[in-house]
């Protein structure tokens, strides 16, 4: 069993979900970016999204935005990316790669997978990747026992999801908005039915992301989803306070005991 899957596993025999929590990497430097995901590790994430810095980020929100152009601005490399990873997986959690597709078919795919793979990374989530254009990506990804995650949302239909299901590996990532990141006062009340169409269609994990900021919203996913994807409130935390973690800490530990909930 890889990481990731062990991670869903250990959740769901404490009845609870699993809590996903994004960075930048690079943010708000690249040792300042790593000791935040310790940091937020410590206090209860239990899978890492890394994000890999791209210019062109098309479902972000001003927030991540703001943050993805600190970190460009700083000269924030792949190896960069790939060195955070490592650090990461060495505290013993799944650490995925959220990129989108230009960067890493720059790189090469195959490359990008071993080299992730080295670093010690469970898989990647490519949110403009499309299982028709997948092809090289998913056969690097099987060389190298990587999870490949996409993502549908409330427009797809049922024959898409049922694509997009059959070539996701650890989880599915339901988005739960058209829009793009970004904290929101409620998550999205078509969030419940898009999971439900996902596991009318397969027995991997549905995580929904998008707009979660508190452990009340979290605690309400967690209801009915198996992760909750947590991105803008943990950036906006480390952008209002750079050089002190409380805050980011607190965060982390009030959406951990959110997902315990399952209100």
């Amino acid at each position: 069993m890889n990481a990731l899957a062990a991670a869903f596993e250990r959740a769901a025999a404490e009845d609870r979900a699993v809590l996903v929590g994004y960075l930048p990497a690079g943010f708000p430097s690249v040792a300042g970016g790593i000791a935040a995901l310790r940091a937020m590790v410590s206090a209860g994430v239990d899978v890492v999204e890394v994000g890999l810095p791209y210019s062109d980020p098309l479902i972000d929100g001003p927030t991540i935005q703001d943050a993805v152009d600190r970190a460009l601005a700083g000269g924030v490399r792949i190896a960069d990316v790939l060195r955070t990873v490592e650090a990461v997986a060495a505290e013993g959690v799944p650490a995925l790669v959220m990129t989108y597709w230009n960067p890493l078919e720059q790189y090469g795919a195959e490359r990008f997978a071993a080299d992730l793979a080295a670093a010690g990374g469970a898989g990647s989530i490519t949110p403009d990747l499309t299982p028709e254009e997948a092809g090289p990506w998913l056969e690097a990804c099987r060389s190298h026992r990587l999870d490949p995650v996409f993502l549908v949302a409330p427009s797809s239909t049922d024959a898409r999801i049922a694509q997009i299901a059959e070539v996701s590996r650890g989880f599915v990532y339901a988005a739960s908005t058209m829009g793009v990141t970004g904290t929101r006062d409620q998550v999205s009340d078509r969030a419940p039915d898009l999971v439900a169409r996902v596991r009318a269609v397969t027995k991997t994990p549905v995580g929904v992301g998008l707009g979660v900021s508190n452990g009340d919203q979290a605690a309400r996913v967690a209801a009915y989803a198996d992760a909750v994807i947590v991105g803008s409130a943990f950036v906006r935390r480390v952008l209002d306070s750079p050089d002190d973690l409380t805050p980011l800490t607190e965060l982390t530990a009030d959406l951990a005991r959110g997902v315990r909930h399952r209100g």
